[in-house]
């Protein structure tokens, strides 16, 4: 289905972004893969989707909070890999405290990587596709880009920012083969998930399961979190043909979590 378009995911060495990564190469994509971790780990990582695929798969970092490094970032994955096809802003960090003790350089930062860096790669993207007359740009918001929970006062603004983000950028692009929309995901047992659910454990003197039930009873009336399979997949239909004509949207993958 994507064979010959290239992709860039963001944040893709774990997680979603990998989950994401993994799918769009199983159908024909190749890849940039863009993280932290190990240097040795993410060689395996990028090794096993070329092997796994059969397609190209290369890996850059960057600080993705600073515009001047992500336009070195960007210009580094067309040259060495043609002009980027799929777009995936998936790298965000989280934060929580509430807003009279919010630190204002953990603000700065969640806005930078949450909300700024979708825009700039957005910005840079957007020529090339609008020239081949084909592009998807999926940015992974979140429930918080739609709703709003105490403690997050930069995830929510950022989250929110990046749906209205989204909307604009398919307004723009309404008469093109481009499309943008944002996946918002729920609780998803991520690594930065996994750290939320021992803070609560330690809080509250649970065990690790009665604090993942607490969790996901407060706010995903499904009782289950969702899958990382669940989202690459999603990802995926929306390159597909099938999804051509959707566009600006903002699609919850949250148990339910926002029909209340």
């Amino acid at each position: 289905m994507l064979k010959n378009k290239n992709a860039l995911v963001t944040g893709s060495t774990s997680g979603i972004g990998l989950g994401i990564a993994r799918e769009l190469a199983s159908k024909g994509a190749n890849i940039v893969l863009n993280g932290f971790g190990m240097k040795s780990e993410i060689e395996n990582l990028r090794t096993n989707i070329e092997s796994d695929f059969s397609v190209k798969a290369i890996y850059l970092n960057a600080d993705l909070s600073k515009a001047n490094e992500i336009e070195s970032f960007f210009n580094s994955a067309e040259s060495k890999l043609g002009t980027i096809d799929i777009l995936v802003n998936n790298a965000g960090i989280q934060h929580t405290d509430s807003i009279e003790t919010f630190p204002v350089e953990k603000w700065d930062l969640i806005i930078a990587l949450n909300l700024s860096a979708v825009f700039h790669l957005s910005r840079l993207a957007l020529p090339a596709m609008k020239e081949k007359n084909w592009g998807r740009i999926i940015n992974i918001a979140s429930v918080h880009g739609m709703v709003a929970s105490t403690q997050k006062a930069a995830y929510v603004a950022a989250k929110h920012g990046v749906i209205g983000l989204s909307k604009v950028i398919a307004l723009e692009c309404a008469e093109t083969q481009i499309t943008c929309n944002a996946i918002c995901p729920g609780w998803v047992l991520t690594p930065l998930v996994e750290k939320q659910i021992a803070a609560l454990a330690q809080e509250k003197k649970l065990s690790l399961k009665e604090a993942s039930d607490l969790l996901l009873s407060e706010k995903q009336p499904s009782k289950r979190f969702t899958g990382i399979s669940e989202l690459a997949e999603l990802a995926s239909f929306l390159c597909s043909n099938a999804a051509a004509n959707i566009t600006g949207a903002s699609l919850p993958v949250d148990g339910g979590w926002t029909a209340r």
